[in-house]
């Protein structure tokens, strides 16, 4: 598969099954997630993987809406950033999960990107109900959750038909 089938195949999942993420799927992942590019080579992001189903389900309900899934994804990798060593934390993050959500697709796994950042349970950040949750110290940033696992509902790909070249402006 080439870098732009799988980007044309990357879609999110909100759906899972119960067969599990192997041990090298998921290292597949992280070393996808550590090749990020971080801004002057910093490396300010951490990887939080969870497993515990207990822990999902609470991860579930972090924010109002749209992190219910995460209560059926095999894994979830929370990604933490270091403030202390970057103010690029939440560009560096963003890397980092996009090419999580990359090699997900690259090795046919479900997977959502679960904003965090910016978003709120009950007028309560959500960064800082899954700082509780997960007992992060308050100099970390969370941009995001990936969710992973294996899903018999992938959407179809997108096409190069789909793409909105009016999106596009040239200086001429």
């Amino acid at each position: 598969m080439t870098l732009m089938d799988t980007m044309l195949k990357r879609r999110s999942t909100r759906t899972f099954t119960n067969e599990p993420v192997t041990k090298d799927e998921l290292d597949k992942i992280l070393q996808a997630a550590l090749l990020a590019p971080t801004s002057m080579d910093r490396k300010p992001c951490n990887f939080m993987v969870v497993e515990r189903k207990e822990v999902l389900m609470q991860l579930s309900q972090c924010k109002d809406h749209g992190a219910g899934l995460i209560e059926k994804a095999d894994k979830a990798i929370v990604v933490l950033a270091d403030t202390m060593l970057a103010d690029t934390w939440c560009e560096d993050s963003s890397i980092a999960l996009t090419y999580m959500h990359l090699m997900a697709t690259e090795l046919n796994l479900g997977s959502c990107w679960v904003q965090v950042h910016l978003r709120s349970k009950d007028k309560t950040p959500a960064e800082e109900v899954v700082r509780e949750i997960l007992k992060i110290d308050s100099h970390y940033r969370i941009v995001g959750i990936l969710a992973l696992g294996h899903s018999d509902n992938i959407p179809e790909p997108h096409t190069l038909k789909d793409i909105d070249k009016n999106k596009i402006h040239f200086l001429v």
